[in-house]
């Protein structure tokens, strides 16, 4: 294998299955169709993959183009690690109600949080966004 400068040397990786993970979090797996020298992605067979602790969830994409931009990173799946998977799958709606209820008590938690800053008297830029907790 010689070394290739750039989005070249994933030339090698074309139609094999790999793991995205995307600049809003979200995890992509599929197989590698095409790239470019910008680093777009296009993935066959792509599935998002939800995880909640030890759970996760699959829902179906398809045909996927990610901008290169996007892509914080790309790597090959294991085929024989994947089938050895620790996680437990479960079904699309039981991830997604799980989901949900991670994210209000994460909400929950930086409310409370600038509540116990507030009542402590101290004062908060940007106070309308929980955010920066």
């Amino acid at each position: 294998m010689n070394y290739m400068p750039g989005t070249a040397s994933l030339i090698e990786d074309i139609d094999k299955k790999h793991l995205v993970l995307l600049r809003d979090g979200r995890t992509l797996i599929g197989i590698l169709r095409s790239i470019d020298q910008f680093a777009n992605l296009v993935l066959h067979q792509t599935v998002e993959r939800i995880h909640v602790g030890k759970q996760f969830g699959d829902i179906p994409r398809g045909i996927f183009v990610v901008r290169g931009e996007n892509v914080v990173l790309l790597g090959e799946v294991d085929l024989d690690k994947e089938r050895d998977q620790i996680l437990q799958r479960v079904s699309i709606e039981e991830i997604l109600e799980e989901q949900r209820t991670e994210q209000q008590a994460k909400q929950e938690s930086k409310r409370l949080k600038l509540q116990a800053v507030k009542e402590r008297g101290l004062s908060i830029p940007k106070a309308d966004t929980l955010d920066d907790f």
